[in-house]
């Protein structure tokens, strides 16, 4: 079984800074890319940003700039680190890893982190 576990959310006076983390967990043999995406109420769940195991990184135009995404490989963890935050980046932030588990057969996961809340007060 893997899952992912994440850290790091809370309320943030817009103009601040917060830093996420995500750590995959369990049996797994490689992980290819790790996310971060992002849903406000109402709304549908969106990419803000993503890195393969190579270190490429994407963004969504709308946190170019601000926001920064890393990963460490030993550690299976995937962070994002958040700057000049405004009150529409207030949304629930998964995380997302493409990997495989370790087992006779290897198998592919898509996994989800559990969510956490990210509020920007204006």
């Amino acid at each position: 079984q893997v899952q992912l576990v994440e850290s790091g959310g809370g309320l943030v006076q817009a103009g601040g800074s917060l830093r996420l983390s995500c750590a995959a967990s369990g049996s797994i043999l490689s992980i290819n890319d790790m996310g971060w995406y992002r849903q406000a109420p109402g709304k549908q769940r969106d990419l803000v940003a993503v890195i393969s195991n190579g270190g490429s990184a994407n963004y969504a135009d709308s946190v170019k700039g601000r926001f920064t995404i890393s990963r460490d490989n030993a550690k299976n963890t995937v962070y994002l680190q958040m700057n000049s935050l405004k009150p529409e980046d207030t949304a629930v932030y998964y995380c997302n890893a493409k990997l495989y588990g370790s087992g006779f057969i290897p198998k592919f996961y898509d996994v989800w982190g559990q969510g956490t809340q990210v509020t920007v007060s204006s």
